[in-house]
């Protein structure tokens, strides 16, 4: 499957706000956005006025990179969103915080989503018992991710543990540092999303 492999932080940088694609870097003055908060290239601090489709189209696009998914992955979960009874863009931010990297990333067990994704495709978790390497399942109430027996990621996994310690973990989830373990015990609010965007302009631009 195609995926981005240029520079995040270039990403960062381009939508002018904190991705969290870079896992620790993003929390120190390592940053790119906080080092150059303008885009990137030479014109990058040039000011352009966007149409209203060119901001539907980037907030579009910061919502995709964010989670790590493709453009098909993307109208999937939001045709997903429009049959289901709610607010359309609110259902399509809950779909994309379901994701088990997502969920991974969440309960602190990665530092970035892309560690969480990879993760889940060496089949270091299962969900209640049953290993698992589909990055985008989506979890469900009742659910349990664990880390799968005599793995030896254990030593490592709680050393991201210590290092995530500040990170708050929402209360969709109940993490239990102990065994390894996170449960879900309630669908994610668009609260939980933790990151500013407008989900009405991407579903104004797929409604055209």
């Amino acid at each position: 499957m195609a995926r981005y492999t240029g520079s995040v932080c270039k990403l960062c940088r381009h939508h002018g706000d904190k991705l969290f694609l870079k896992g620790t870097r993003c929390q120190t003055d390592k940053c790119a956005v906080a080092r150059r908060p303008f885009g990137p290239g030479q014109h990058g601090k040039a000011h352009k006025k966007e149409s209203d489709y060119g901001l539907q189209v980037k907030e579009k696009q910061k919502v995709k990179r964010i989670y790590g998914v493709l453009e098909r992955q993307f109208r999937h979960y939001f045709a997903m969103a429009t049959k289901s009874k709610g607010v359309t863009g609110t259902i399509l931010l809950q779909l994309l915080e379901r994701r088990m990297d997502n969920t991974i990333f969440k309960s602190g067990f990665a530092l970035s989503r892309a560690q969480a994704r990879l993760m889940a495709r060496h089949r270091l978790f299962q969900i209640n018992g049953r290993p698992v390497n589909i990055p985008s399942r989506l979890v469900r109430i009742g659910d349990k991710i664990s880390l799968k027996p005599k793995d030896n990621y254990k030593t490592k996994i709680n050393g991201i543990l210590e290092y995530s310690k500040d990170r708050a973990v929402p209360a969709w989830l109940k993490v239990d540092k102990a065994n390894l373990t996170v449960e879900v015990v309630a669908m994610p609010t668009r609260e939980d999303t933790g990151f500013p965007v407008n989900e009405n302009m991407i579903v104004e631009l797929y409604s055209k």
